[in-house]
């Protein structure tokens, strides 16, 4: 589970593999449709997955997090990322380029109703997304650009007026949420931070586990961006020892996050006994980590002042209780 630096080798994401070719160059004959429809929605399977998670994580924290923003649980889907656009409208059998790719569960979106996989959409408030440049194929900029946009409009009203091709609306109002977008890679074993998002490959192994397990990458990764880990080591240098503090940080954040998100924080230290015989690396492990059974031993030992708070307050308040590893003021100047 380790942070990146630099975004650009993760943002292929967006691109289910399909041939990369014009409109007229296709050979429909070769095309199987069904095929490309199961595969978009094997990938939006995984996705619905994370974003399931990930809000459950999001919205239960949002009380001690610093950075806190208005969301509605919805993610869009931009054809133009795809590698044919215009075998991917088939499949989906779409005429645009924007459909719902998920509604997280128990988020606004969600519990409205409208926000079904792969309906169209034509209208944010005012805006056509479809009348937005798209760049070449696989591009993902104009998608984020359509969700920095959404939100900016929640920003400024709380809520977001969405139409569908089909010609009716949904109006849905937001929920604080920590300040965290969860992204999913089309490639990879990989589950990585970087201070705004966390992104998770399909072939982690933790997809394979149940949810409560699984739940515990989420979490690892988000408590790097809840601690302010990545900024943290630009200031103060990305050494093996300070690598190593952040690391076991986000292990020992992990079941508070847990907790405040309606799961048994036991489930954190579970899913480092699940994960780590058979992927910390053994003898050839990243030296910037601990090893596997020290980690599960570093979160169990959180558990207790978990439950006496959960029982007494009703909620683990890691803003006021969590011991840090690191000094957060580390390497800020004194005009920062």
């Amino acid at each position: 589970m380790r942070r990146i630096a630099t975004l650009a080798s993760v943002f292929a994401m967006f691109a289910v593999p399909v041939p990369t070719a014009a409109a007229d160059d296709i050979n429909w004959d070769r095309i199987n449709l069904a095929s490309e429809r199961a595969a978009i929605e094997r990938f939006q399977a995984f996705d619905q997955r994370l974003q399931d998670v990930g809000w459950r994580m999001v919205r239960g924290n949002a009380e001690f997090c610093e950075r806190v923003i208005p969301s509605v649980g919805l993610q869009l889907q931009d054809l133009a990322s795809y590698g044919s656009p215009t075998i991917a409208r088939a499949a989906l059998g779409m005429t645009g380029d924007f459909a719902v790719q998920t509604a997280a569960r128990g988020s606004p979106a969600a519990d409205h109703g409208a926000f079904s996989l792969n309906r169209e959409i034509n209208r944010l408030v005012r805006l056509n997304p479809n009348n937005l440049e798209a760049g070449e194929r696989l591009d993902w900029q104009r998608l984020k650009r359509v969700h920095d946009h959404i939100d900016a409009l929640l920003a400024i009203t709380g809520a977001v007026e969405v139409g569908f091709a089909d010609g009716d609306a949904a109006f849905i109002r937001s929920v604080p949420v920590c300040a965290t977008r969860f992204e999913l890679s089309s490639e990879g074993r990989r589950a990585v931070a970087d201070g705004d998002r966390v992104v998770i490959g399909m072939e982690f192994p933790g997809f394979a586990y149940d949810e409560e397990v699984f739940a515990g990458v989420v979490a690892h990764e988000l408590a790097h961006n809840l601690l302010g880990h990545s900024a943290w080591l630009d200031r103060n240098g990305r050494g093996r020892r300070n690598v190593r503090r952040t690391e076991r940080e986000a292990d020992r954040l992990m079941p508070w996050l847990f907790a405040n998100a309606g799961y048994d924080p036991i489930f954190a230290q579970r899913f480092m006994e699940e994960w780590g015989p058979r992927n910390d690396g053994g003898l050839l492990r990243n030296r910037s980590h601990d090893g596997w059974d020290e980690r599960a031993e570093f979160i169990a030992a959180e558990l207790p002042k978990i439950r006496a708070l959960m029982e007494s307050e009703g909620k683990a308040d890691w803003r006021s209780h969590f011991t840090r590893e690191v000094d957060p003021d580390a390497g800020l100047s004194q005009d920062q």
